[in-house]
């Protein structure tokens, strides 16, 4: 990815710096190792060439100004490019020996098309090859040192072929680093929807273990609070119900709470699935609603079975809420590939938000289209209110967020 910039905001060209990293940060270690490996390695290379100048003083400060210049590669990787190449090209220039000359102008070009400076890169080395062409062929005449001669066309070839492979592989590891931030990107976005789909899920829990709870509750508490005075024994039978409902909530609340606390632990507590319709079918009787069943549930896996109770309990909960009617049905079918439910009542919708029309059917459809089924849910042409769940028994889970 290219991350050149034509005005706006931002830093200016020339101040480009790499994309990962903090630029404030000095690279002093690397800066002193590789001063003493040019100093070093040049002193040596001009003891083995006699033709060129032996390294002075002024050749040595040239070659610690294209090093000391690598210390603000982060900050300014364009003028640092162009400079290790000025400093390099006046040190070639004065007839010193060959050495580890390259290596700055090597160091200043990386960081330069690292830093998205592709073109300031590329015109530096462009600039050094054709001040090392012409000094070696044509300049040589006038500067040291004397009777120097021309050089042989595969030295330059050698030249050019140093500076091709500079630039190749500073565009290899500008790729790869684009690319490894394009994956820790989407390895950040696929965790935060990962986040994301459990707060949903975990939402989802609450409010099936609380919607379905609070409206037995509240039934309950309008029943005691009626027959407080005329019979006792009966309110005393309410609140009892209540104890035992308020009880299972918190009892499902807290392994919901638990789970989210331990991500990856196995629940203390087993799923509730459609093996505990004997159990909806009590706490809706508790609530004034008549409950019957038909059809037999098969084997579910545990995510379709938590799901098809989910289901259940909330649209029995939708009717002790929303509907005139005090009696249901749901019946239960299923053939090798699917599962379906059908929960109707009969009575006429009442209130404001008839029959679930907040986060509750919202919930149900999530659930069934998480597994890859469907929630039809409506009045019936003869009255009443019908909700129909399709579940694949054999789900195929979706593919791992990478």
């Amino acid at each position: 990815m290219d991350v050149e910039r034509v005005g706006g905001g931002g830093s200016p060209w020339w101040r480009q710096g790499p994309p990962w990293g903090d630029s404030a940060r000095w690279p002093w270690r690397s800066t002193l190792l590789v001063t003493v490996l040019v100093l070093g390695a040049s002193n040596f290379a001009s003891h083995g060439q006699p033709d060129r100048l032996h390294l002075d003083l002024f050749g040595r400060l040239l070659l610690i100004a294209a090093s000391v210049l690598l210390l603000w590669r982060h900050r300014y990787p364009v003028w640092v490019a162009f400079g290790t190449v000025l400093a390099t090209v006046v040190y070639v220039g004065a007839g010193y020996a060959y050495g580890p000359v390259f290596v700055t102008v090597a160091l200043g070009c990386f960081s330069a098309v690292v830093a998205g400076r592709r073109w300031a890169a590329w015109a530096a080395l462009g600039v050094l090859w054709v001040a090392h062409l012409l000094i070696s062929h044509w300049l040589y005449r006038w500067l040291p040192p004397a009777h120097d001669h021309v050089m042989p066309w595969g030295g330059e070839l050698a030249v050019a072929t140093w500076v091709v492979a500079v630039a190749a592989i500073s565009e290899l590891a500008r790729t790869r680093r684009d690319q490894w931030a394009r994956d820790r990107a989407e390895r950040a976005q696929a965790a935060r929807r990962r986040a994301d789909e459990e707060r949903l899920r975990m939402a989802r829990e609450l409010h099936d273990v609380l919607a379905h709870s609070i409206s037995v509750i509240n039934v309950q508490a309008g029943v005691g609070l009626a027959l407080l005075d005329s019979d006792p024994e009966q309110a005393r039978t309410a609140l009892t119900t209540i104890k035992a409902a308020s009880k299972e909530a918190l009892g499902e609340v807290r392994q919901v709470l638990d789970t989210l606390r331990t991500p990856g632990d196995a629940p203390r507590a087993p799923a509730p699935g459609l093996d505990r319709l004997p159990e909806l079918v009590q706490q809706a009787a508790s609530a004034g609603l008549t409950v019957e069943l038909d059809g037999t549930p098969p084997r579910l896996p545990p995510g379709t079975d938590l799901a098809a109770f989910r289901v259940v309990q909330e649209a029995l909960t939708n009717v002790v809420r929303h509907s005139g009617s005090r009696h249901a049905r749901v019946h239960v079918e299923h053939d090798p590939r699917e599962l379906r439910l059908r929960i109707d009542d009969d009575g006429p919708a009442t209130g404001a938000d008839a029959r679930g029309s907040g986060n509750g059917l919202a919930g149900m459809r999530e659930r069934a289209a998480a597994l890859g089924g469907t929630i039809e849910a409506g009045p019936r042409p003869d009255g009443g209110y019908r909700v129909l769940a399709v579940l694949p028994l054999k789900v195929t889970p979706k593919e791992d967020d990478r």
